[in-house]
């Protein structure tokens, strides 16, 4: 039975690009399997469709042939397409259904053309040689202070994933010695007959005895059995590049996991996560804090100390400042590397009235209060 990508991903057959990212991040991160309740199959599942939908060539595909070339193109491992088409099956150009077609002639045109556009759009590509199979995408969040956000950062995450042996570097093999794979003497690709909306037809589709490579070991491997993969703990170390938003995530190509039988490992994405700080407001660039300072020295002016997100320093208050002016601190914002300088650090003003006073200081109130002050 064929599955419904977009009811996978939980997502409506128009939904955006955006949206479809977005359903995958959410659900990527709740079934990892490095998760506690992590469902490594449905996982899986949700790569496989995310890898179709985020696709603007093969979602199109997708849209258009529905699961009358879902098994012609992969299933949900790959919709790339028929890797070398071979032609009909039959005697004489027929199909199983009983009918005739004939691509050549002297003509030329007619089904000859209108097959081979269908091809095309449906990603048959004969001539195309298979992709390097990739591994599976990993999602996974980090949490960062806003002063690591002013600046940036780096930080080491550790993850559990499929990661290339080191005893056979990947091949499988004991002492990393192969030979030629008997199911597709050594080409990688194997003939399957599969039926299409067109009839019975011949697919090359990639070996799954040696994953394309055309080479399997000679004798297992006895640290990974053969896959070339082991599932392990790798720390990984990832920058965080000043400026980042809350909830906004990177892309760190070939830092995902790696495929058994030997590939490209697939992408981690990180989704960034800013720690709520007491002290600051984050507006853009600028950092926006409230600072409190008494009566004598807003009518006379003091030079104060005050936190930033890149430590302390100290601000001169003018004489006569009013409470709710807001003064400005260049350069000691956010840095965002896409801008040219720094944010700035935006200190309102807050004029303390003490609750209590002694008697002098009545005395020295009431004072003022007759020189109409």
């Amino acid at each position: 039975m064929s599955k419904d990508y977009y009811e996978i991903l939980g997502v409506s057959k128009d939904a955006s690009e955006d949206e479809i990212k977005k359903a995958y991040r959410k659900l990527a991160h709740k079934h990892h399997p490095d998760k506690e309740g992590g469902d490594e199959e449905k996982f899986k599942e949700i790569n496989s469709a995310y890898q179709i939908l985020s696709d603007k060539q093969k979602r199109q595909q997708y849209d258009q042939f529905g699961s009358g070339f879902e098994q012609a193109a992969g299933g949900a491992g790959g919709f790339s397409g028929f890797e070398g088409f071979s032609g009909f099956g039959g005697q004489g150009g027929q199909q199983s259904g009983g009918f005739e077609f004939n691509f050549g002639g002297s003509q030329g045109g007619g089904f000859e053309d209108i097959f081979s556009d269908v091809f095309q759009r449906a990603g048959f590509g004969g001539q195309e040689e298979p992709r390097q199979q990739a591994g599976s995408d990993i999602a996974s969040d980090i949490t960062i202070t806003l002063e690591e956000v002013a600046v940036g950062t780096k930080k080491n995450i550790k993850l559990y994933k499929n990661v290339k042996c080191s005893e056979c570097d990947g091949t499988g093999a004991k002492n990393r010695e192969t030979k030629t794979c008997p199911k597709c003497d050594g080409t990688g690709k194997i003939t399957k007959n599969i039926r299409t909306v067109f009839g019975a037809m011949q697919q090359q589709v990639t070996c799954d005895e040696c994953h394309g490579t055309g080479k399997v070991p000679k004798v297992k491997c006895s640290k990974c059995g053969g896959d070339g993969v082991i599932k392990e703990y790798e720390t990984i170390e990832v920058g965080i590049p000043a400026g980042i938003e809350d909830g906004q995530t990177i892309k760190f190509s070939g830092k995902g996991e790696s495929p058994i039988g030997g590939g490209v490992p697939g992408d981690l994405y990180i989704t960034v996560h800013i720690q709520p700080d007491e002290r600051f407001k984050r507006e853009g660039n600028n950092i926006i804090s409230e600072e409190k300072i008494k009566f004598s020295q807003a009518v006379l002016g003091d030079t104060i100390e005050i936190e930033t997100v890149h430590g302390k320093t100290k601000v001169k208050i003018p004489a006569g400042v009013q409470s709710g002016d807001t003064l400005r601190v260049k350069g000691k914002g956010i840095h965002r590397e896409s801008y040219f300088g720094k944010g700035d650090h935006m200190i309102k003003i807050q004029i303390v009235t003490p609750e209590k006073i002694n008697r002098q200081q009545r005395k020295m109130v009431e004072k003022l209060k007759e020189l109409g002050m």
